[in-house]
């Protein structure tokens, strides 16, 4: 009968009877269940690493043969099988060893400190000032290079010549320049003149502006310009307390500044940044204990 429990053909001796391709398996959990669309199995979240049964997955024509499915004990528990299962990575590992090879590939090459301005030339299109060209015909040789930038003319004179130009540009007609406003001094340690001394030059009468440019090496003297503009004073002292520039004639040549007993010159590009280490003291007072023993050292 249909209804009989023990019909062979639905009782579950019979189904273990038959062979496996005949018995419909179910599907296991995060299982393709084979009415699903071809491309559902593919985009589905990794589950389980349990191997469904040999008859839910059908065999292509030709196929090789699959090797066996892992048991039971061989399967991580639920939960834990995307973690334990999931592989690292592997080519993520190359592609970042790589990344600093090739970023210091396209790196480029660190350039030299510069050793000077480049004091461009003026425009070609651009007149030369007649009081330019004026010294020039006045002192044979006083203007070894003229240079325009930024509104501002430069002429670079030598040091033998400093005084006569100044006396020149300071008493001629056309260029009357009776204001010095400032002096000031740079440092470009890799080249032997390591100084450029930059004169600033006014005239009140004519409203015109020049720089006057020499270049010094280390010690090398260089005469004051205090004679012919008095002005010049404290702006030479101050070049002398900053880079330490030996200037010569100076009528009150000392610090203007820093103390008298400072070491170095802190405008220098090789002076250390914490200033000397032997006068390096948090303390105030230990600064000052240190300079009465000198003091006390040199009255006895």
């Amino acid at each position: 009968m249909a209804d009989d429990p023990k019909d062979p053909e639905t009782s579950p001796q019979a189904a273990a009877d038959k062979p496996a391709s005949q018995v419909p398996g179910e599907p296991l959990k995060a299982e393709v269940s084979p009415t699903d669309s071809p491309g559902a199995g593919a985009s589905a979240a990794p589950g389980p690493t349990t191997a469904p049964p040999a008859a839910a997955v059908p065999k292509a024509a030709g196929a090789a043969p699959k090797a066996p499915a892992p048991n039971a004990a061989s399967v991580a528990p639920k939960g834990t099988a995307g973690a334990a299962t999931a592989p690292a990575p592997k080519a993520a590992a190359p592609a970042a060893a790589k990344a600093p090879a090739a970023k210091a590939a396209h790196e480029p090459p660190k350039a030299a400190p510069p050793a000077g301005p480049s004091d461009p030339p003026p425009p070609a299109d651009m007149t030369v000032p007649a009081f330019i060209t004026s010294l020039q015909a006045a002192i044979p040789g006083a203007v070894t290079q003229v240079s325009y930038y930024v509104g501002d003319w430069t002429i670079i004179v030598p040091v033998s010549l400093l005084l006569d130009v100044g006396r020149h540009l300071r008493d001629a007609p056309g260029a009357l320049f009776d204001s010095c406003s400032d002096v000031t001094a740079t440092d470009w340690p890799p080249r032997a003149e390591r100084f450029d001394v930059i004169y600033v030059l006014y005239s009140i009468r004519h409203r015109h502006r020049v720089r006057v440019k020499v270049r010094v090496a280390d010690q090398q003297p260089l005469p004051s310009v205090t004679g012919i503009w008095p002005g010049a004073n404290w702006l030479e002292r101050e070049m002398w307390d900053m880079f330490g520039i030996n200037i010569t004639g100076h009528p009150d040549r000392r610090r203007i500044l820093m103390p008298e007993d400072w070491q170095g010159f802190p405008q220098r590009k090789d002076y250390p940044l914490e200033g000397p280490g032997e006068l390096l003291m948090e303390n105030p007072l230990d600064w000052l204990r240190l300079k009465q023993a000198r003091d006390e050292a040199d009255i006895e």
